[in-house]
């Protein structure tokens, strides 16, 4: 980051100030209207104002609270530790949490060079954010579920960055234009979080929760199920289109979830495929290779017997039960 930002971020304010010196508790004043356990926007954002950045206070633990507003947290510097329906979460320098406005979290104590930063919006911030995104996605759904008011969806996305120059980046532009009001700035900020959604989108590897769902389990599951469902003709680049994800992304997230690649689980599930059609059925070696996707019979046979240590004919004969 910056060396003047970084320095400009790390001014004690007033408020942390007090907590500093021994108050202790929060301001609720500065948060809320009645209890602290509800955050109030209209506290923290102009009116008029769809977005606006503010340094998390340091120096004290945050009780247990909720919000009206959608929240992103991006860490500076430093470690900044949440606790989000009983999960312990210790947010790095680089990493983003997206919080929807149905969360209940706390926020442990930061220190001096613990610097997080807190984007609060509005969900009308981000329709041009959600238009760039085109297709169905984790953070298409997360921006969809914030546009619920009667049954808004309770979750959060943490993806740990390690330090992404190009996001690093264009947080720090979004930081300066709110921190100085720049001209524009509600649409120049809009279109840098769509920017900023697709580079999250290619490092889904690093979602690391979803307190609704675990995005990068239920991809994977879908990538099975295409497996099984058709091991024939199942191919990564249509399963990647049909999930909206690069073919890079999707493969990292397989080896990741499985510990194999998607040739090694199509190749096993073909050949439990095949074992299964030469027991209970008598159709010839050949129409078993085609079946299950092999039209090279010379390439089925080598890999039959390298798996099994016998050829196919002999392997039904051994098993075949009548």
């Amino acid at each position: 980051m910056r060396k003047q930002l970084l320095q400009e971020l790390m001014l004690i304010s007033e408020e942390e100030k007090k907590y500093q010196s021994g108050q202790g508790n929060i301001e609720k004043q500065l948060y809320a209207k009645d209890s602290i356990s509800e955050i109030d926007r209209e506290l923290l954002l102009e009116k008029g104002r769809l977005i606006t950045v503010r340094p998390h206070s340091r120096f004290v633990d945050f009780p247990e609270h909720r919000h009206n507003y959608v929240e992103m947290m991006y860490v500076v510097q430093g470690n900044i530790t949440h606790i989000i329906e009983g999960k312990e979460l210790t947010l790095h320098k680089g990493d983003v949490l997206m919080l929807n406005q149905q969360v209940r979290h706390a926020i442990r104590r930061a220190e001096y060079e613990d610097i997080g930063i807190n984007f609060i919006a509005l969900p009308e911030f981000f329709e041009i954010p959600l238009s760039m995104l085109h297709e169905k996605n984790v953070l298409a759904e997360f921006i969809v579920g914030a546009f619920r008011q009667k049954d808004p969806v309770s979750h959060y996305l943490l993806f740990r960055l390690q330090e992404d120059p190009q996001v690093e980046n264009l947080m720090e532009n979004m930081i300066v234009s709110m921190l100085h009001k720049h001209a524009n700035e509600d649409a120049i900020n809009q279109y840098s979080m769509g920017l900023v959604f697709l580079y999250l989108l290619n490092h889904l590897e690093s979602l690391s929760h979803n307190s609704s769902m675990d995005y990068k389990e239920t991809v994977v599951q879908a990538v099975l199920g295409y497996i099984n469902s058709d091991c024939k003709n199942a191919n990564l680049t249509k399963i990647a289109a049909d999930t909206h994800q690069s073919m890079t992304v999707l493969s990292r997230l397989i080896k990741q979830k499985t510990g194999y690649n998607f040739q090694e689980l199509l190749q096993h599930r073909r050949f439990e495929t095949a074992e299964h059609l030469l027991l209970e059925t008598d159709l010839s070696v050949e129409e078993i290779a085609l079946d299950v996707g092999y039209e090279n019979q010379s390439y089925f046979f080598r890999q039959f017997k390298e798996r099994y240590g016998m050829t196919p004919r002999k392997y039904r004969l051994e098993h075949y039960k009548r």
